[in-house]
């Protein structure tokens, strides 16, 4: 069209419906003159008359054009919602995970779930997404060609894919890649903007009535995850209470009995995670098919209360959680009650070294002994 017919059409790519705009202008076109409808852009104005030529550009200054593209875009948000209010009904998806091959039928937000919840691979809330067969085989697609979703690397096998996407945290989608952009509702709400700018809207408007009095603030509760199955509590209390209860496992008194302060705790917590994502049961080490069944042997024998040595869990590879936002990890204290009686009663006596003769201390200080036994150790 430009090439040939020397007509520019503005912001194409914000046409909802290109092939429908097309049709309505090539009928427009036939019953009165372009210029009727597009401004004239005359180029080498310097030039000699004949070697003028003049561009017709096509834009939403002109009010039939703004009605038009408006019209488009009601009629495209109007499908996507009525295809989106499908998929949302439709408990016939069949679907592979991408990242363990398990098998989903049923509705596309088991999937969904699965992969976040099992994976801490999130695309986003099942409702919000559209045409998400496609969608998904895209990303399929992605990952059989040895690709990064996030920051779109290719790599030489599939074990140095899975193991970059777990150390850098890249299993999520690349937000600033426009091709899924067509997979989310929010980017058809408005016409001309993307989901960034709607959201960008959304906190500038918040920030202008922002006011001063957080006296009506409520605090929503989050729920934390039991160790062992999908039961959520809003308190470390209830699910302490619901472990003791349903699993015969005491949190509160595995740290009381052997001491365990916050990071102590972080350690054993994200062990056992772990150990329970693996389907192994960290009592036995045998390894099940299925959560269902390592629990239920976990319970038989068991095996809940029955941790492992302290050198096993306590290692600086479980600060890392398995799963990300584990609310758990949130609700742990370190408190006073910890202490000692001796530490809380404040009877722990400080002796300081004489420094009047440093040559000697450092000669005799018992440092020099603890020194190179570390070295040894290490």
């Amino acid at each position: 069209m430009i090439i040939e017919h020397k007509i520019v059409i503005a912001d194409v790519k914000l046409v909802a419906d290109f092939q429908r705009y097309i049709l309505y202008w090539r009928k427009r076109f036939t019953e009165q003159p372009v210029t009727d409808f597009c401004s004239v852009i005359r180029i080498n104005s310097t030039a000699p008359f004949e070697e003028q030529d003049n561009y017709f550009l096509l834009c939403d200054v002109l009010p039939e054009d703004r009605v038009l593209r408006e019209e488009l875009q009601k009629q495209r948000l109007k499908e996507i919602l009525e295809q989106q209010q499908q998929e949302r009904n439709d408990n016939n998806f069949h679907g592979i995970c991408m990242f363990c091959n398990e098998e989903f039928l049923g509705n596309r937000s088991v999937l969904l779930n699965h992969m976040a919840r099992e994976h801490a691979f999130n695309i986003g809330l099942p409702d919000n997404i559209v045409n998400c067969n496609e969608f998904l085989c895209i990303l399929q697609k992605k990952l059989d060609n040895l690709q990064c979703l996030y920051c779109e690397k290719t790599f030489r096998d599939k074990n140095t894919l899975k193991d970059h996407m777990r150390k850098k945290q890249h299993r999520r989608i690349n937000p600033k890649n426009r091709e899924y952009d067509r997979f989310y509702v929010i980017n058809y709400l408005e016409l001309g903007k993307s989901w960034e700018e709607v959201q960008l809207e959304d906190d500038r408007e918040l920030l202008d009535h922002q006011e001063d009095d957080w006296s009506d603030w409520e605090e929503h509760p989050v729920s934390a995850v039991c160790l062992f199955c999908e039961k959520q509590a809003e308190t470390i209390e209830k699910l302490c209470v619901h472990m003791e209860d349903a699993h015969e496992f005491d949190l509160l008194k595995i740290k009381s009995e052997l001491g365990l302060n916050f990071y102590q705790q972080v350690k054993l917590v994200n062990f056992i995670r772990r150990q329970i994502h693996q389907c192994k049961c960290y009592g036995c080490h045998e390894k099940f098919k299925s959560k269902a069944d390592l629990r239920t042997h976990m319970e038989e024998t068991k095996h809940t209360s029955l941790l492992p040595e302290r050198q096993i869990w306590d290692q600086p590879q479980y600060y890392f959680p398995t799963y990300e936002n584990d609310t758990l990890l949130c609700t742990l204290s370190d408190s006073e009650s910890d202490l000692t009686a001796q530490e809380q009663n404040g009877n722990i006596a400080i002796i300081s070294e004489d420094t009047s003769k440093l040559h000697a201390l450092k000669q005799n200080s018992i440092l020099n002994q603890l020194l190179p036994h570390e070295c040894l150790k290490n």
